[in-house]
């Protein structure tokens, strides 16, 4: 394997056909694809599915298209390393976190990091909760934000945040409102304490959207409906968040959202729910995850440290609903 095959690869991958990747890259389409039979002979495994409207990635394959963006990366801040004097602290670092958590988070992030560490590189990550988990244990990523997971086997866990599950949507026929406990005095500033609030056996009642049980929020309404012994009005199950949220904002139903995914740009519309569900409450808590048995490495101190602050900062503005640990 060389860093030209690996090139090739994201070329391919990224133009959806070995025909537009060949142009890309000014090759012969039959030397790029021995490239590619070559690289999967190499790895043991498929990296594409191949069909007549093109090609797409296979699991192995989307894991090496990350693995393969850092490693070109890293190549090329060693050349550029040796082309100038260094300047503060320089490397690359794999972040892995829930796609929920990673819109309201990243942005702020990789802001600051930018700011202050202009030669720091990071490559995020962003899936399931339970990919992240994985990512973390085969020692894909340096850092990793995991849910509702204390510790894990190989892992360093550092409590990083908490928050509530709240339930969401328009309540475009009025079923929703008379079920809520109102705290209307402090509604439109949406703070912390004083959003309104729903117990989760009136939250059942109500027409749900819903991701399977393969998603964590999913698992724990279900666990928390199976304690209490009643149904969940399911209306509508689908595992897309677009699909779901079209849903809601339609007024198909209602769904379970954690903090970190709330929009309150809808507050303005008095339809729109956003209630805290109590009794009981949902917690959802978040770990740092570090790789045990690794030396220290300031760049990934200095991301750890930029995570935390701007966490803190979110938190104490009102940004985020959570609460630190």
């Amino acid at each position: 394997m060389d860093l030209r095959a690996l090139r090739y690869f994201i070329t391919v991958l990224e133009a959806g056909s070995l025909s537009r990747a060949a142009a890309l890259l000014y090759v012969a389409q039959p030397a790029l694809t021995a490239q590619i039979k070559k690289l999967e002979s190499e790895l043991g495994t498929q990296l594409f599915e191949r069909s007549h409207a093109g090609v797409t990635p296979t699991p192995a394959g989307m894991q090496l298209y990350h693995d393969a963006r850092r490693l070109l990366s890293d190549a090329a801040a060693l050349r550029e390393r040796f082309q100038r004097p260094t300047q503060g602290l320089e490397g690359s670092v794999t972040l892995a976190v829930p796609s929920l958590l990673s819109s309201l988070l990243m942005g702020p992030v990789l802001k600051q990091l930018k700011l202050r560490h202009p030669f720091v590189r990071v490559f995020v990550l962003d899936d399931l909760s339970l990919m992240v988990k994985k990512t973390m244990l085969d020692r894909r990523a340096d850092v990793g934000i995991m849910v509702d997971t204390p510790a894990l086997e190989g892992l360093v866990c550092e409590p990083l945040a908490n928050e509530s599950i709240f339930l969401c949507g328009f309540d475009v026929n009025g079923i929703a409102a008379p079920l809520l406990k109102r705290r209307r005095a402090v509604r439109k500033t949406a703070t912390r304490r004083g959003r309104d609030e729903i117990t989760f056996a009136r939250a059942a009642q109500l027409p749900l959207v819903l991701q399977s049980r393969r998603f964590s929020i999913r698992q724990a309404v279900e666990q928390a409906a199976s304690e209490l012994g009643i149904e969940l009005n399911v209306a509508y199950e689908h595992d897309s968040a677009r699909v779901l949220r079209s849903l809601y904002q339609a007024g198909a139903g209602f769904t379970f959202t954690p903090a970190c995914a709330l929009d309150d740009s809808a507050l303005a519309d008095e339809r729109w729910i956003c209630a805290r569900v109590t009794q009981p409450q949902l917690p959802r808590s978040y770990t740092l995850a570090t790789l045990a048995n690794r030396p220290a490495d300031p760049v990934v101190q200095a991301v750890i440290d930029v995570l935390r602050e701007e966490i803190a900062r979110m938190v104490g503005q009102g940004l985020w609903d959570a609460d630190l640990p």
